[in-house]
């Protein structure tokens, strides 16, 4: 049986490929912590990965968090999103944090290079 840190990596991974452990590693305990409860809340069943992706995409939008959601809207590539469905996701969000971080967020998007792209 996996304990709660190698489920939580193996699901960072199956999200973000190794990107999530460059954010988790330089931590030390808070990365420990991070890569547990990612484990916890990505590894239940009631939302796919994509879901859990597009929910997270929005609240990162929202709340303006552009480290986090650089890394997430490359793991929103990795679990299927297309570009198309994450600028939706940005001009939705228009509705809940207003024009200057849906503004943000298409910016950011649109200054990436998303996995299997090539630009």
């Amino acid at each position: 049986m996996k304990n709660r840190y190698e489920f939580g990596m193996e699901m960072l991974n199956k999200v973000d490929g190794h990107a999530g452990e460059a954010v988790a590693a330089p931590l030390g305990d808070l990365g420990t912590l991070l890569v547990e409860w990612f484990g916890d809340i990505y590894g239940r069943d009631k939302l796919t990965l994509r879901e859990r992706e597009i929910a997270t995409i929005a609240m990162l939008t929202v709340l303006n968090r552009e480290p986090q959601l650089r890394v997430h809207l490359g793991a929103g590539s990795n679990v299927g999103l297309t570009r198309q469905e994450m600028e939706e996701v940005m001009t939705h969000s228009v509705l809940y944090g207003g024009f200057p971080t849906a503004i943000n967020g298409m910016n950011l998007l649109n200054s990436m290079t998303l996995p299997g792209e090539v630009k």
